[in-house]
């Protein structure tokens, strides 16, 4: 598996992984930092085609307000979110900022978060009427971490 940013061209692949039409993944590339999760065209990783052709595993996208890293969406499986939570991380660590996620309530999801160094920082907003949970990491937690 190989971490890059997104393509425009890669819209189309996510779209399909999470249910959103084109045109609104591609906005969201543009918009955001997004980070994709790769096997393939290049012979890194396994289960790609070996014809060149990528396959997309999962992305997370972010974005910098008010002095912290806001991971807005993300979607792959555990493993894979949890190597992508890296790149919001090492951001924030750059610039020595927070990193915060709203998720809604889901054991599972909520396992792969804090796999990926979050702790429960309280309530978050309803979501399509569900409840969620903000998780954080702070700036000096950031630091001792490494993300290799």
């Amino acid at each position: 598996m190989r971490i890059r940013d997104a393509l425009e061209s890669d819209a189309e692949s996510l779209a399909t992984l999470i249910g959103r039409p084109e045109d609104v993944v591609r906005n969201m590339i543009h918009d955001r930092s997004v980070r994709v999760a790769v096997e393939g065209g290049d012979g890194e990783g396994s289960g790609g085609s070996g014809d060149g052709e990528e396959t997309v595993l999962g992305f997370v996208a972010f974005d910098v307000r008010d002095g912290t890293v806001h991971v807005t969406d993300f979607d792959g499986s555990g493993s894979t979110i949890e190597r992508l939570f890296r790149e919001p991380r090492r951001f924030a660590r750059r610039e020595e900022m927070c990193v915060e996620v709203v998720v809604p309530n889901d054991e599972e999801t909520s396992e792969v978060i804090e796999a990926s160094g979050f702790a429960v920082a309280g309530r978050g907003p309803r979501f399509e009427g569900r409840r969620t949970t903000r998780y954080r990491i702070e700036y000096e937690e950031l630091d001792g971490r490494t993300d290799g």
